[in-house]
């Protein structure tokens, strides 16, 4: 870090958010060391400057460079957790052996950790305890992102002085930055949105109309707001970009990975089959049972992410799903 600027930014998960983030980064000016786990990815990057398995047709800077080797990153100035979420825990691991004291580490996975319903800050403060913990989350879909059209994020720090610097080194003119404070808050949104996202492709592939998704989508966020609430969150907060503008983004386009799965199952495929035909990771499919857990740790209602969970979990039917939830008795919206 030279003269109070982020200048080299090292990027863990070369799958297509991590890739976005690596070449968005480039385009604000930053220095770019990409770690991947697969080693035909990362050559396919740093060989041919494209990521052919995770984001096909996007052409990346020639300067980003990718390496297998985690300790290559210990050196940047700050590092971006991109790993997927239930990966975040063994890679955070595997890093602190190698990251220096206080180095900012902004993560940028979405969800909770399955087997303990933990947030990724307390998962990564647990496993790298000397990280001084960012989050970054909003409406972005990786292909967008990458290919340098506008998009809006919210970064949380509890250090307002080090949040307000990786905004300004990580944004430029078509990836705008806003900061806040409140880092459960802007995890929260990205977590539950994605199982949010799910109900949403299931009403599309049941073709059950405009008007039923409008409903699901309205009161998924009344389920995430009572959710935030429970944990802490500043009702502000997900308001904003990375609450309610990511569920309005990921509930709304079948670009979503995890829409798309829910469409898929709303049209009568399996789990199983869909997940099978998939590179990347639907990250709200291991996200809902954390949350139904701590919903009912909290005492916080949830019904829609409660049915998601017992349709990926087998117990339930999609219909049945379905009709549990029209079955429900009305009340005041409040």
């Amino acid at each position: 870090m030279a003269g109070g600027v982020f200048q080299s930014i090292g990027v863990i998960g070369a799958g297509a958010w991590g890739t976005a983030l690596a070449q968005t980064a480039r385009l604000a000016g930053r220095d770019i060391l990409l770690w991947g786990r697969e080693a035909d990815v990362v050559d396919d990057i740093n060989s041919r400057h494209v990521n052919t398995a995770f984001l096909p047709g996007v052409a990346l800077d020639p300067d980003l460079n990718a390496t297998t080797d985690l300790a290559d990153l210990a050196d940047s100035d700050a590092i971006l957790m991109v790993a997927p979420a239930q990966h975040v825990r063994a890679v955070g691991s595997e890093l602190a052996r190698h990251l220096a004291a206080d180095k900012p580490v902004v993560i940028c996975a979405k969800g909770l950790e399955q087997a303990t319903g933990k947030l990724m800050a307390t998962v990564l403060g647990e496993a790298l305890p000397q990280a001084l913990l960012a989050a970054l989350s909003g409406p972005s879909f990786a292909a967008d992102v990458a290919r340098g059209l506008p998009a809006a994020l919210t970064l949380a720090c509890a250090n307002e002085a080090v949040g307000q610097s990786l905004a300004q080194a990580l944004g430029y003119r078509h990836f705008r930055l806003y900061w806040s404070n409140d880092v459960t808050g802007v995890q929260l949104g990205g977590a539950l949105k994605n199982v949010l996202a799910i109900a949403a492709g299931i009403v599309d592939g049941r073709q059950l109309g405009a008007s039923a998704h409008a409903a699901l989508v309205t009161r998924g966020f009344a389920e995430m707001q009572r959710f935030g609430a429970g944990l802490g969150a500043q009702a502000g907060t997900l308001m904003g970009l990375s609450g309610l503008g990511d569920l309005l983004l990921t509930c709304g386009s079948p670009q979503s990975r995890n829409m798309s799965l829910g469409r898929a199952l709303g049209q009568g495929q399996t789990l199983q089959a869909v997940l099978g035909s998939r590179r990347s990771v639907a990250e709200g499919v291991f996200t809902a049972a954390a949350i139904i857990r701590v919903a009912g740790q909290l005492g916080v209602e949830m019904p829609i992410c409660e049915a998601v969970h017992a349709i990926v979990e087998g117990t339930s039917s999609v219909d049945d799903a379905i009709s549990g939830l029209l079955a429900r008795p009305f009340k005041a919206e409040g």
